[in-house]
């Protein structure tokens, strides 16, 4: 794609980054009050649609601007799927089960990147990159309407009318909790989201892997250490959370100390086979948040506030992480001097730092949670 098109890696972190970020961010929190006021469901199943048609169009852009501007479309309709799914799956488990949960749900990421990665490379080499686009894309029509249809809405109290935006916002502007769980999430998903978008070009570059290797190897690593990740994170917050009402933020924290470190010791070695566990622990361990950050989240407002909460969370989280950290590697990578694999390496080891700044901001909102939690 990089080579028809005709793109430098800042244009392709800018269409990876700031052209789904700027959408998914912002046009989130009006999706999730519609959802805190209509339900939840009906905006899931059309933001499912959306992003899923968006998806197979990129498959025809045909220069950087038709690119960027369908990427914004995708941007759209995720933009209106994760709050509105977080807020419902808050509403239907209790605070003692919900990490695992929200994790169980998350297991979309690795999983759907993998299939994506497995079946998307594969479709590249065999056919052509507009071609994945479109297939992979359409796939998921179908399952909007799955979603429409099969899929019940949680019963939320009569009595708990969802508040306003401005009362909702205001709330959670009051809780250092909010923006210290926000600013922690969103310093791991620079790297995160930057890693997730870089590694395979990373791997054909600098370990000279070829496309179609790629998938698989990528794939696997995805595959693996995410789902571990996502679940046991879940599954060890709310094991801990018996112990200590701070397990959602203790958990993470210690989790992205060691991502960083990992992180550099991967990127040292240039045998793939060697590689491979060294990138799939790291990987495991900077998605341990998913579950319990999200979790601590639904917990700081009302039930009826949950999805217009997680859609502000997400507003922080997403314009840091998908915007600024897709952007960062192939800017940084661009300036640097040396072989493309080379500068992409050294933009890379470099972003490590933000999981430090991660669990920062993860062990201060330790100190705040307690404090900010409303019971139930």
């Amino acid at each position: 794609m990089q080579k028809d098109l005709q793109l430098t890696n800042t244009q392709l972190g800018l269409m990876g980054g700031i052209a789904f970020a700027s959408v998914y961010s912002t046009l989130a929190i009006p999706f999730a009050r519609w959802a805190d006021r209509k339900g939840r469901v009906p905006v899931i199943a059309v933001a499912v649609a959306v992003w899923s048609l968006f998806t197979a169009l990129c498959g025809m852009a045909q220069n950087f601007s038709q690119i960027f501007l369908f990427r914004m479309g995708v941007g759209v309709g995720e933009a209106g799927g994760v709050a509105p799914s977080y807020a419902l799956i808050a509403d239907l488990f209790p605070p003692n089960r919900r990490a695992r949960a929200l994790a169980i749900f998350s297991l979309g990421i690795p999983i759907g990147s993998a299939v994506g990665l497995f079946f998307g490379g594969w479709l590249a080499t065999a056919l052509n990159w507009r071609i994945a686009f479109a297939i992979i894309g359409l796939a998921g029509l179908p399952l909007a309407l799955l979603v429409r249809f099969f899929v019940t809405e949680a019963a939320v109290p009569a009595t708990a009318a969802a508040p306003g935006l401005a009362a909702t916002a205001t709330a959670l502007a009051r809780k250092p909790a909010f923006w210290l769980l926000a600013f922690a999430a969103a310093c791991s998903s620079i790297c995160g989201y930057g890693f997730g978008f870089w590694l395979p070009k990373y791997f054909t570059t600098y370990l000279g892997m070829p496309l179609a290797k790629v998938g698989l190897y990528f794939g696997s690593i995805v595959l693996v250490g995410g789902t571990a990740g996502i679940y046991g994170g879940g599954l060890v917050a709310d094991r801990l959370r018996r112990r200590t009402p701070l397990a959602d933020a203790l958990v993470p924290a210690a989790a992205f100390l060691l991502t960083g470190p990992l992180y550099f010791a991967a990127m040292s070695i240039t045998s793939s086979a060697l590689a491979w566990p060294l990138f799939a622990l790291p990987y495991m361990l900077s998605l341990v948040w998913l579950g319990p950050l999200v979790s601590a989240v639904q917990r700081l407002v009302l039930p009826s506030a949950r999805a217009t909460a997680s859609a502000c969370f997400l507003l922080i989280n997403n314009l840091i992480g998908i915007g600024f950290g897709t952007y960062l590697f192939g800017f940084l990578s661009d300036r640097l001097r040396g072989s493309p694999g080379e500068a992409l390496r050294h933009a890379m080891v470099y972003g490590t730092g933000f999981y430090l700044f991660a669990a920062l901001f993860a062990l201060l909102a330790a100190r705040r949670l307690t404090r900010d939690t409303l019971p139930g």
